[in-house]
């Protein structure tokens, strides 16, 4: 058979109309045939070799929602026609001292089985495949066409939250509040805690208050309020892409409090290390979670009634919807419709 989809054939290129036979199905894998898919600033960076790993042509995408219409001989027949999404991760040994507790995001050996789109092709086609374990069922009170995005950017927040130990109650706050963020301001806010939203300026003040959030600091037109904020805080996520003065943020932890980095900043960061060895403090890193996470977010999600705010664009127009996410423009997130 042969899977259709768009592709890009080199650095920086345009997505183009891109076929490939799949061959035979992996015992252990599904076939997933996509009715939505988002569109991700690790797309962007896969398509522009970013990070070093991209290898050419190949099909982004790896926020995938559809049905699964085929399986392997060790996948039981029944899960033929199951809704599902498939995130960043379709893959794992399943066999090293992480997998075997749950931890398969930390899987020691990711550099042999790949993640959805590197060294392999992703769901901006008619079909993606995975891992049976990480196609992950979708819960029926959740709207397929908003729930890819939850396959990368709300497991990004999700699985560091449940990890580092949020707990109701605490004072929490939420550094950038765009595609990563609006959904950690939600499931924070829907986890009992006091959220706080911060943003340099207060264009994105109400639709956070909207989220959930009870208290808003612009760190660039009211820098005074984030120097109020000393101690406040037991959790910081942070989605920014972007360096800030990230002592100051550590500054504003209580003691034993975490900073927790989602985000990819652009070069080193760094803090000065009396005030995290005094307090106490923690720094740590969030990425997509193990299938377990996913699949207990997704029902977090279904509970609460979350949902990602997004922009859908047809799949015919990729190249004007992937410019869209270039320019910053999504509100909050870019989702293809098949």
């Amino acid at each position: 058979m042969t899977i259709k989809g768009y592709g890009c054939k080199e650095q920086g290129g345009q997505l183009e109309s891109f076929e490939y036979d799949p061959g035979e199905l992996a015992a252990d894998a599904v076939e997933v045939e996509v009715e939505y898919c988002g569109i991700c600033h690790s797309d962007l960076a896969m398509i522009d070799n970013d990070w070093g790993i991209s290898s050419y042509p190949f099909i982004p995408g790896h926020e995938a929602i559809g049905k699964i219409v085929a399986v392997g001989t060790q996948v039981s027949q029944d899960r033929i026609g199951q809704r599902v999404g498939v995130g960043w991760q379709s893959a794992s040994c399943n066999h090293c001292k992480n997998c075997g507790v749950g931890k398969e995001s930390l899987c020691l050996n990711q550099g042999e089985v790949g993640q959805t789109i590197v060294g392999r092709n992703g769901a901006w086609a008619n079909r993606v495949r995975s891992q049976a374990h990480w196609a992950i069922p979708l819960p029926d009170q959740l709207d397929p066409s908003l729930a890819g995005p939850l396959m990368c950017a709300g497991t990004t927040v999700w699985s560091p939250i449940r990890h580092y130990g949020v707990r109701p109650g605490m004072e929490t706050a939420v550094l950038g509040v765009g595609g990563l963020g609006h959904l950690a301001v939600q499931f924070l806010a829907k986890m009992g805690t006091q959220v706080t939203g911060l943003s340099t300026t207060r264009s994105k003040e109400k639709n956070t208050r909207k989220l959930g959030a009870t208290d808003f600091i612009a760190t660039k037109e009211s820098p005074e309020d984030l120097e109020k904020a000393v101690g406040r805080f037991d959790f910081i996520l942070s989605t920014v892409s972007a360096n800030v003065d990230w002592n100051a943020y550590i500054n504003a932890l209580s003691p034993e409090g975490t900073l927790v980095l989602c985000g990819v900043p652009d070069g080193a960061v760094e803090f000065m290390p009396f005030p995290i060895i005094l307090g106490e403090k923690k720094v740590g890193g969030g990425r997509a979670g193990s299938p377990s996470d996913t699949k207990e977010m997704l029902e977090f999600c279904a509970v609460h009634n979350i949902a990602p705010m997004c922009e859908q664009f047809a799949l015919k127009d990729i190249n004007q919807a992937v410019q869209y996410v270039r320019d910053n423009k999504a509100r909050f997130r870019a989702v293809l419709a098949y």
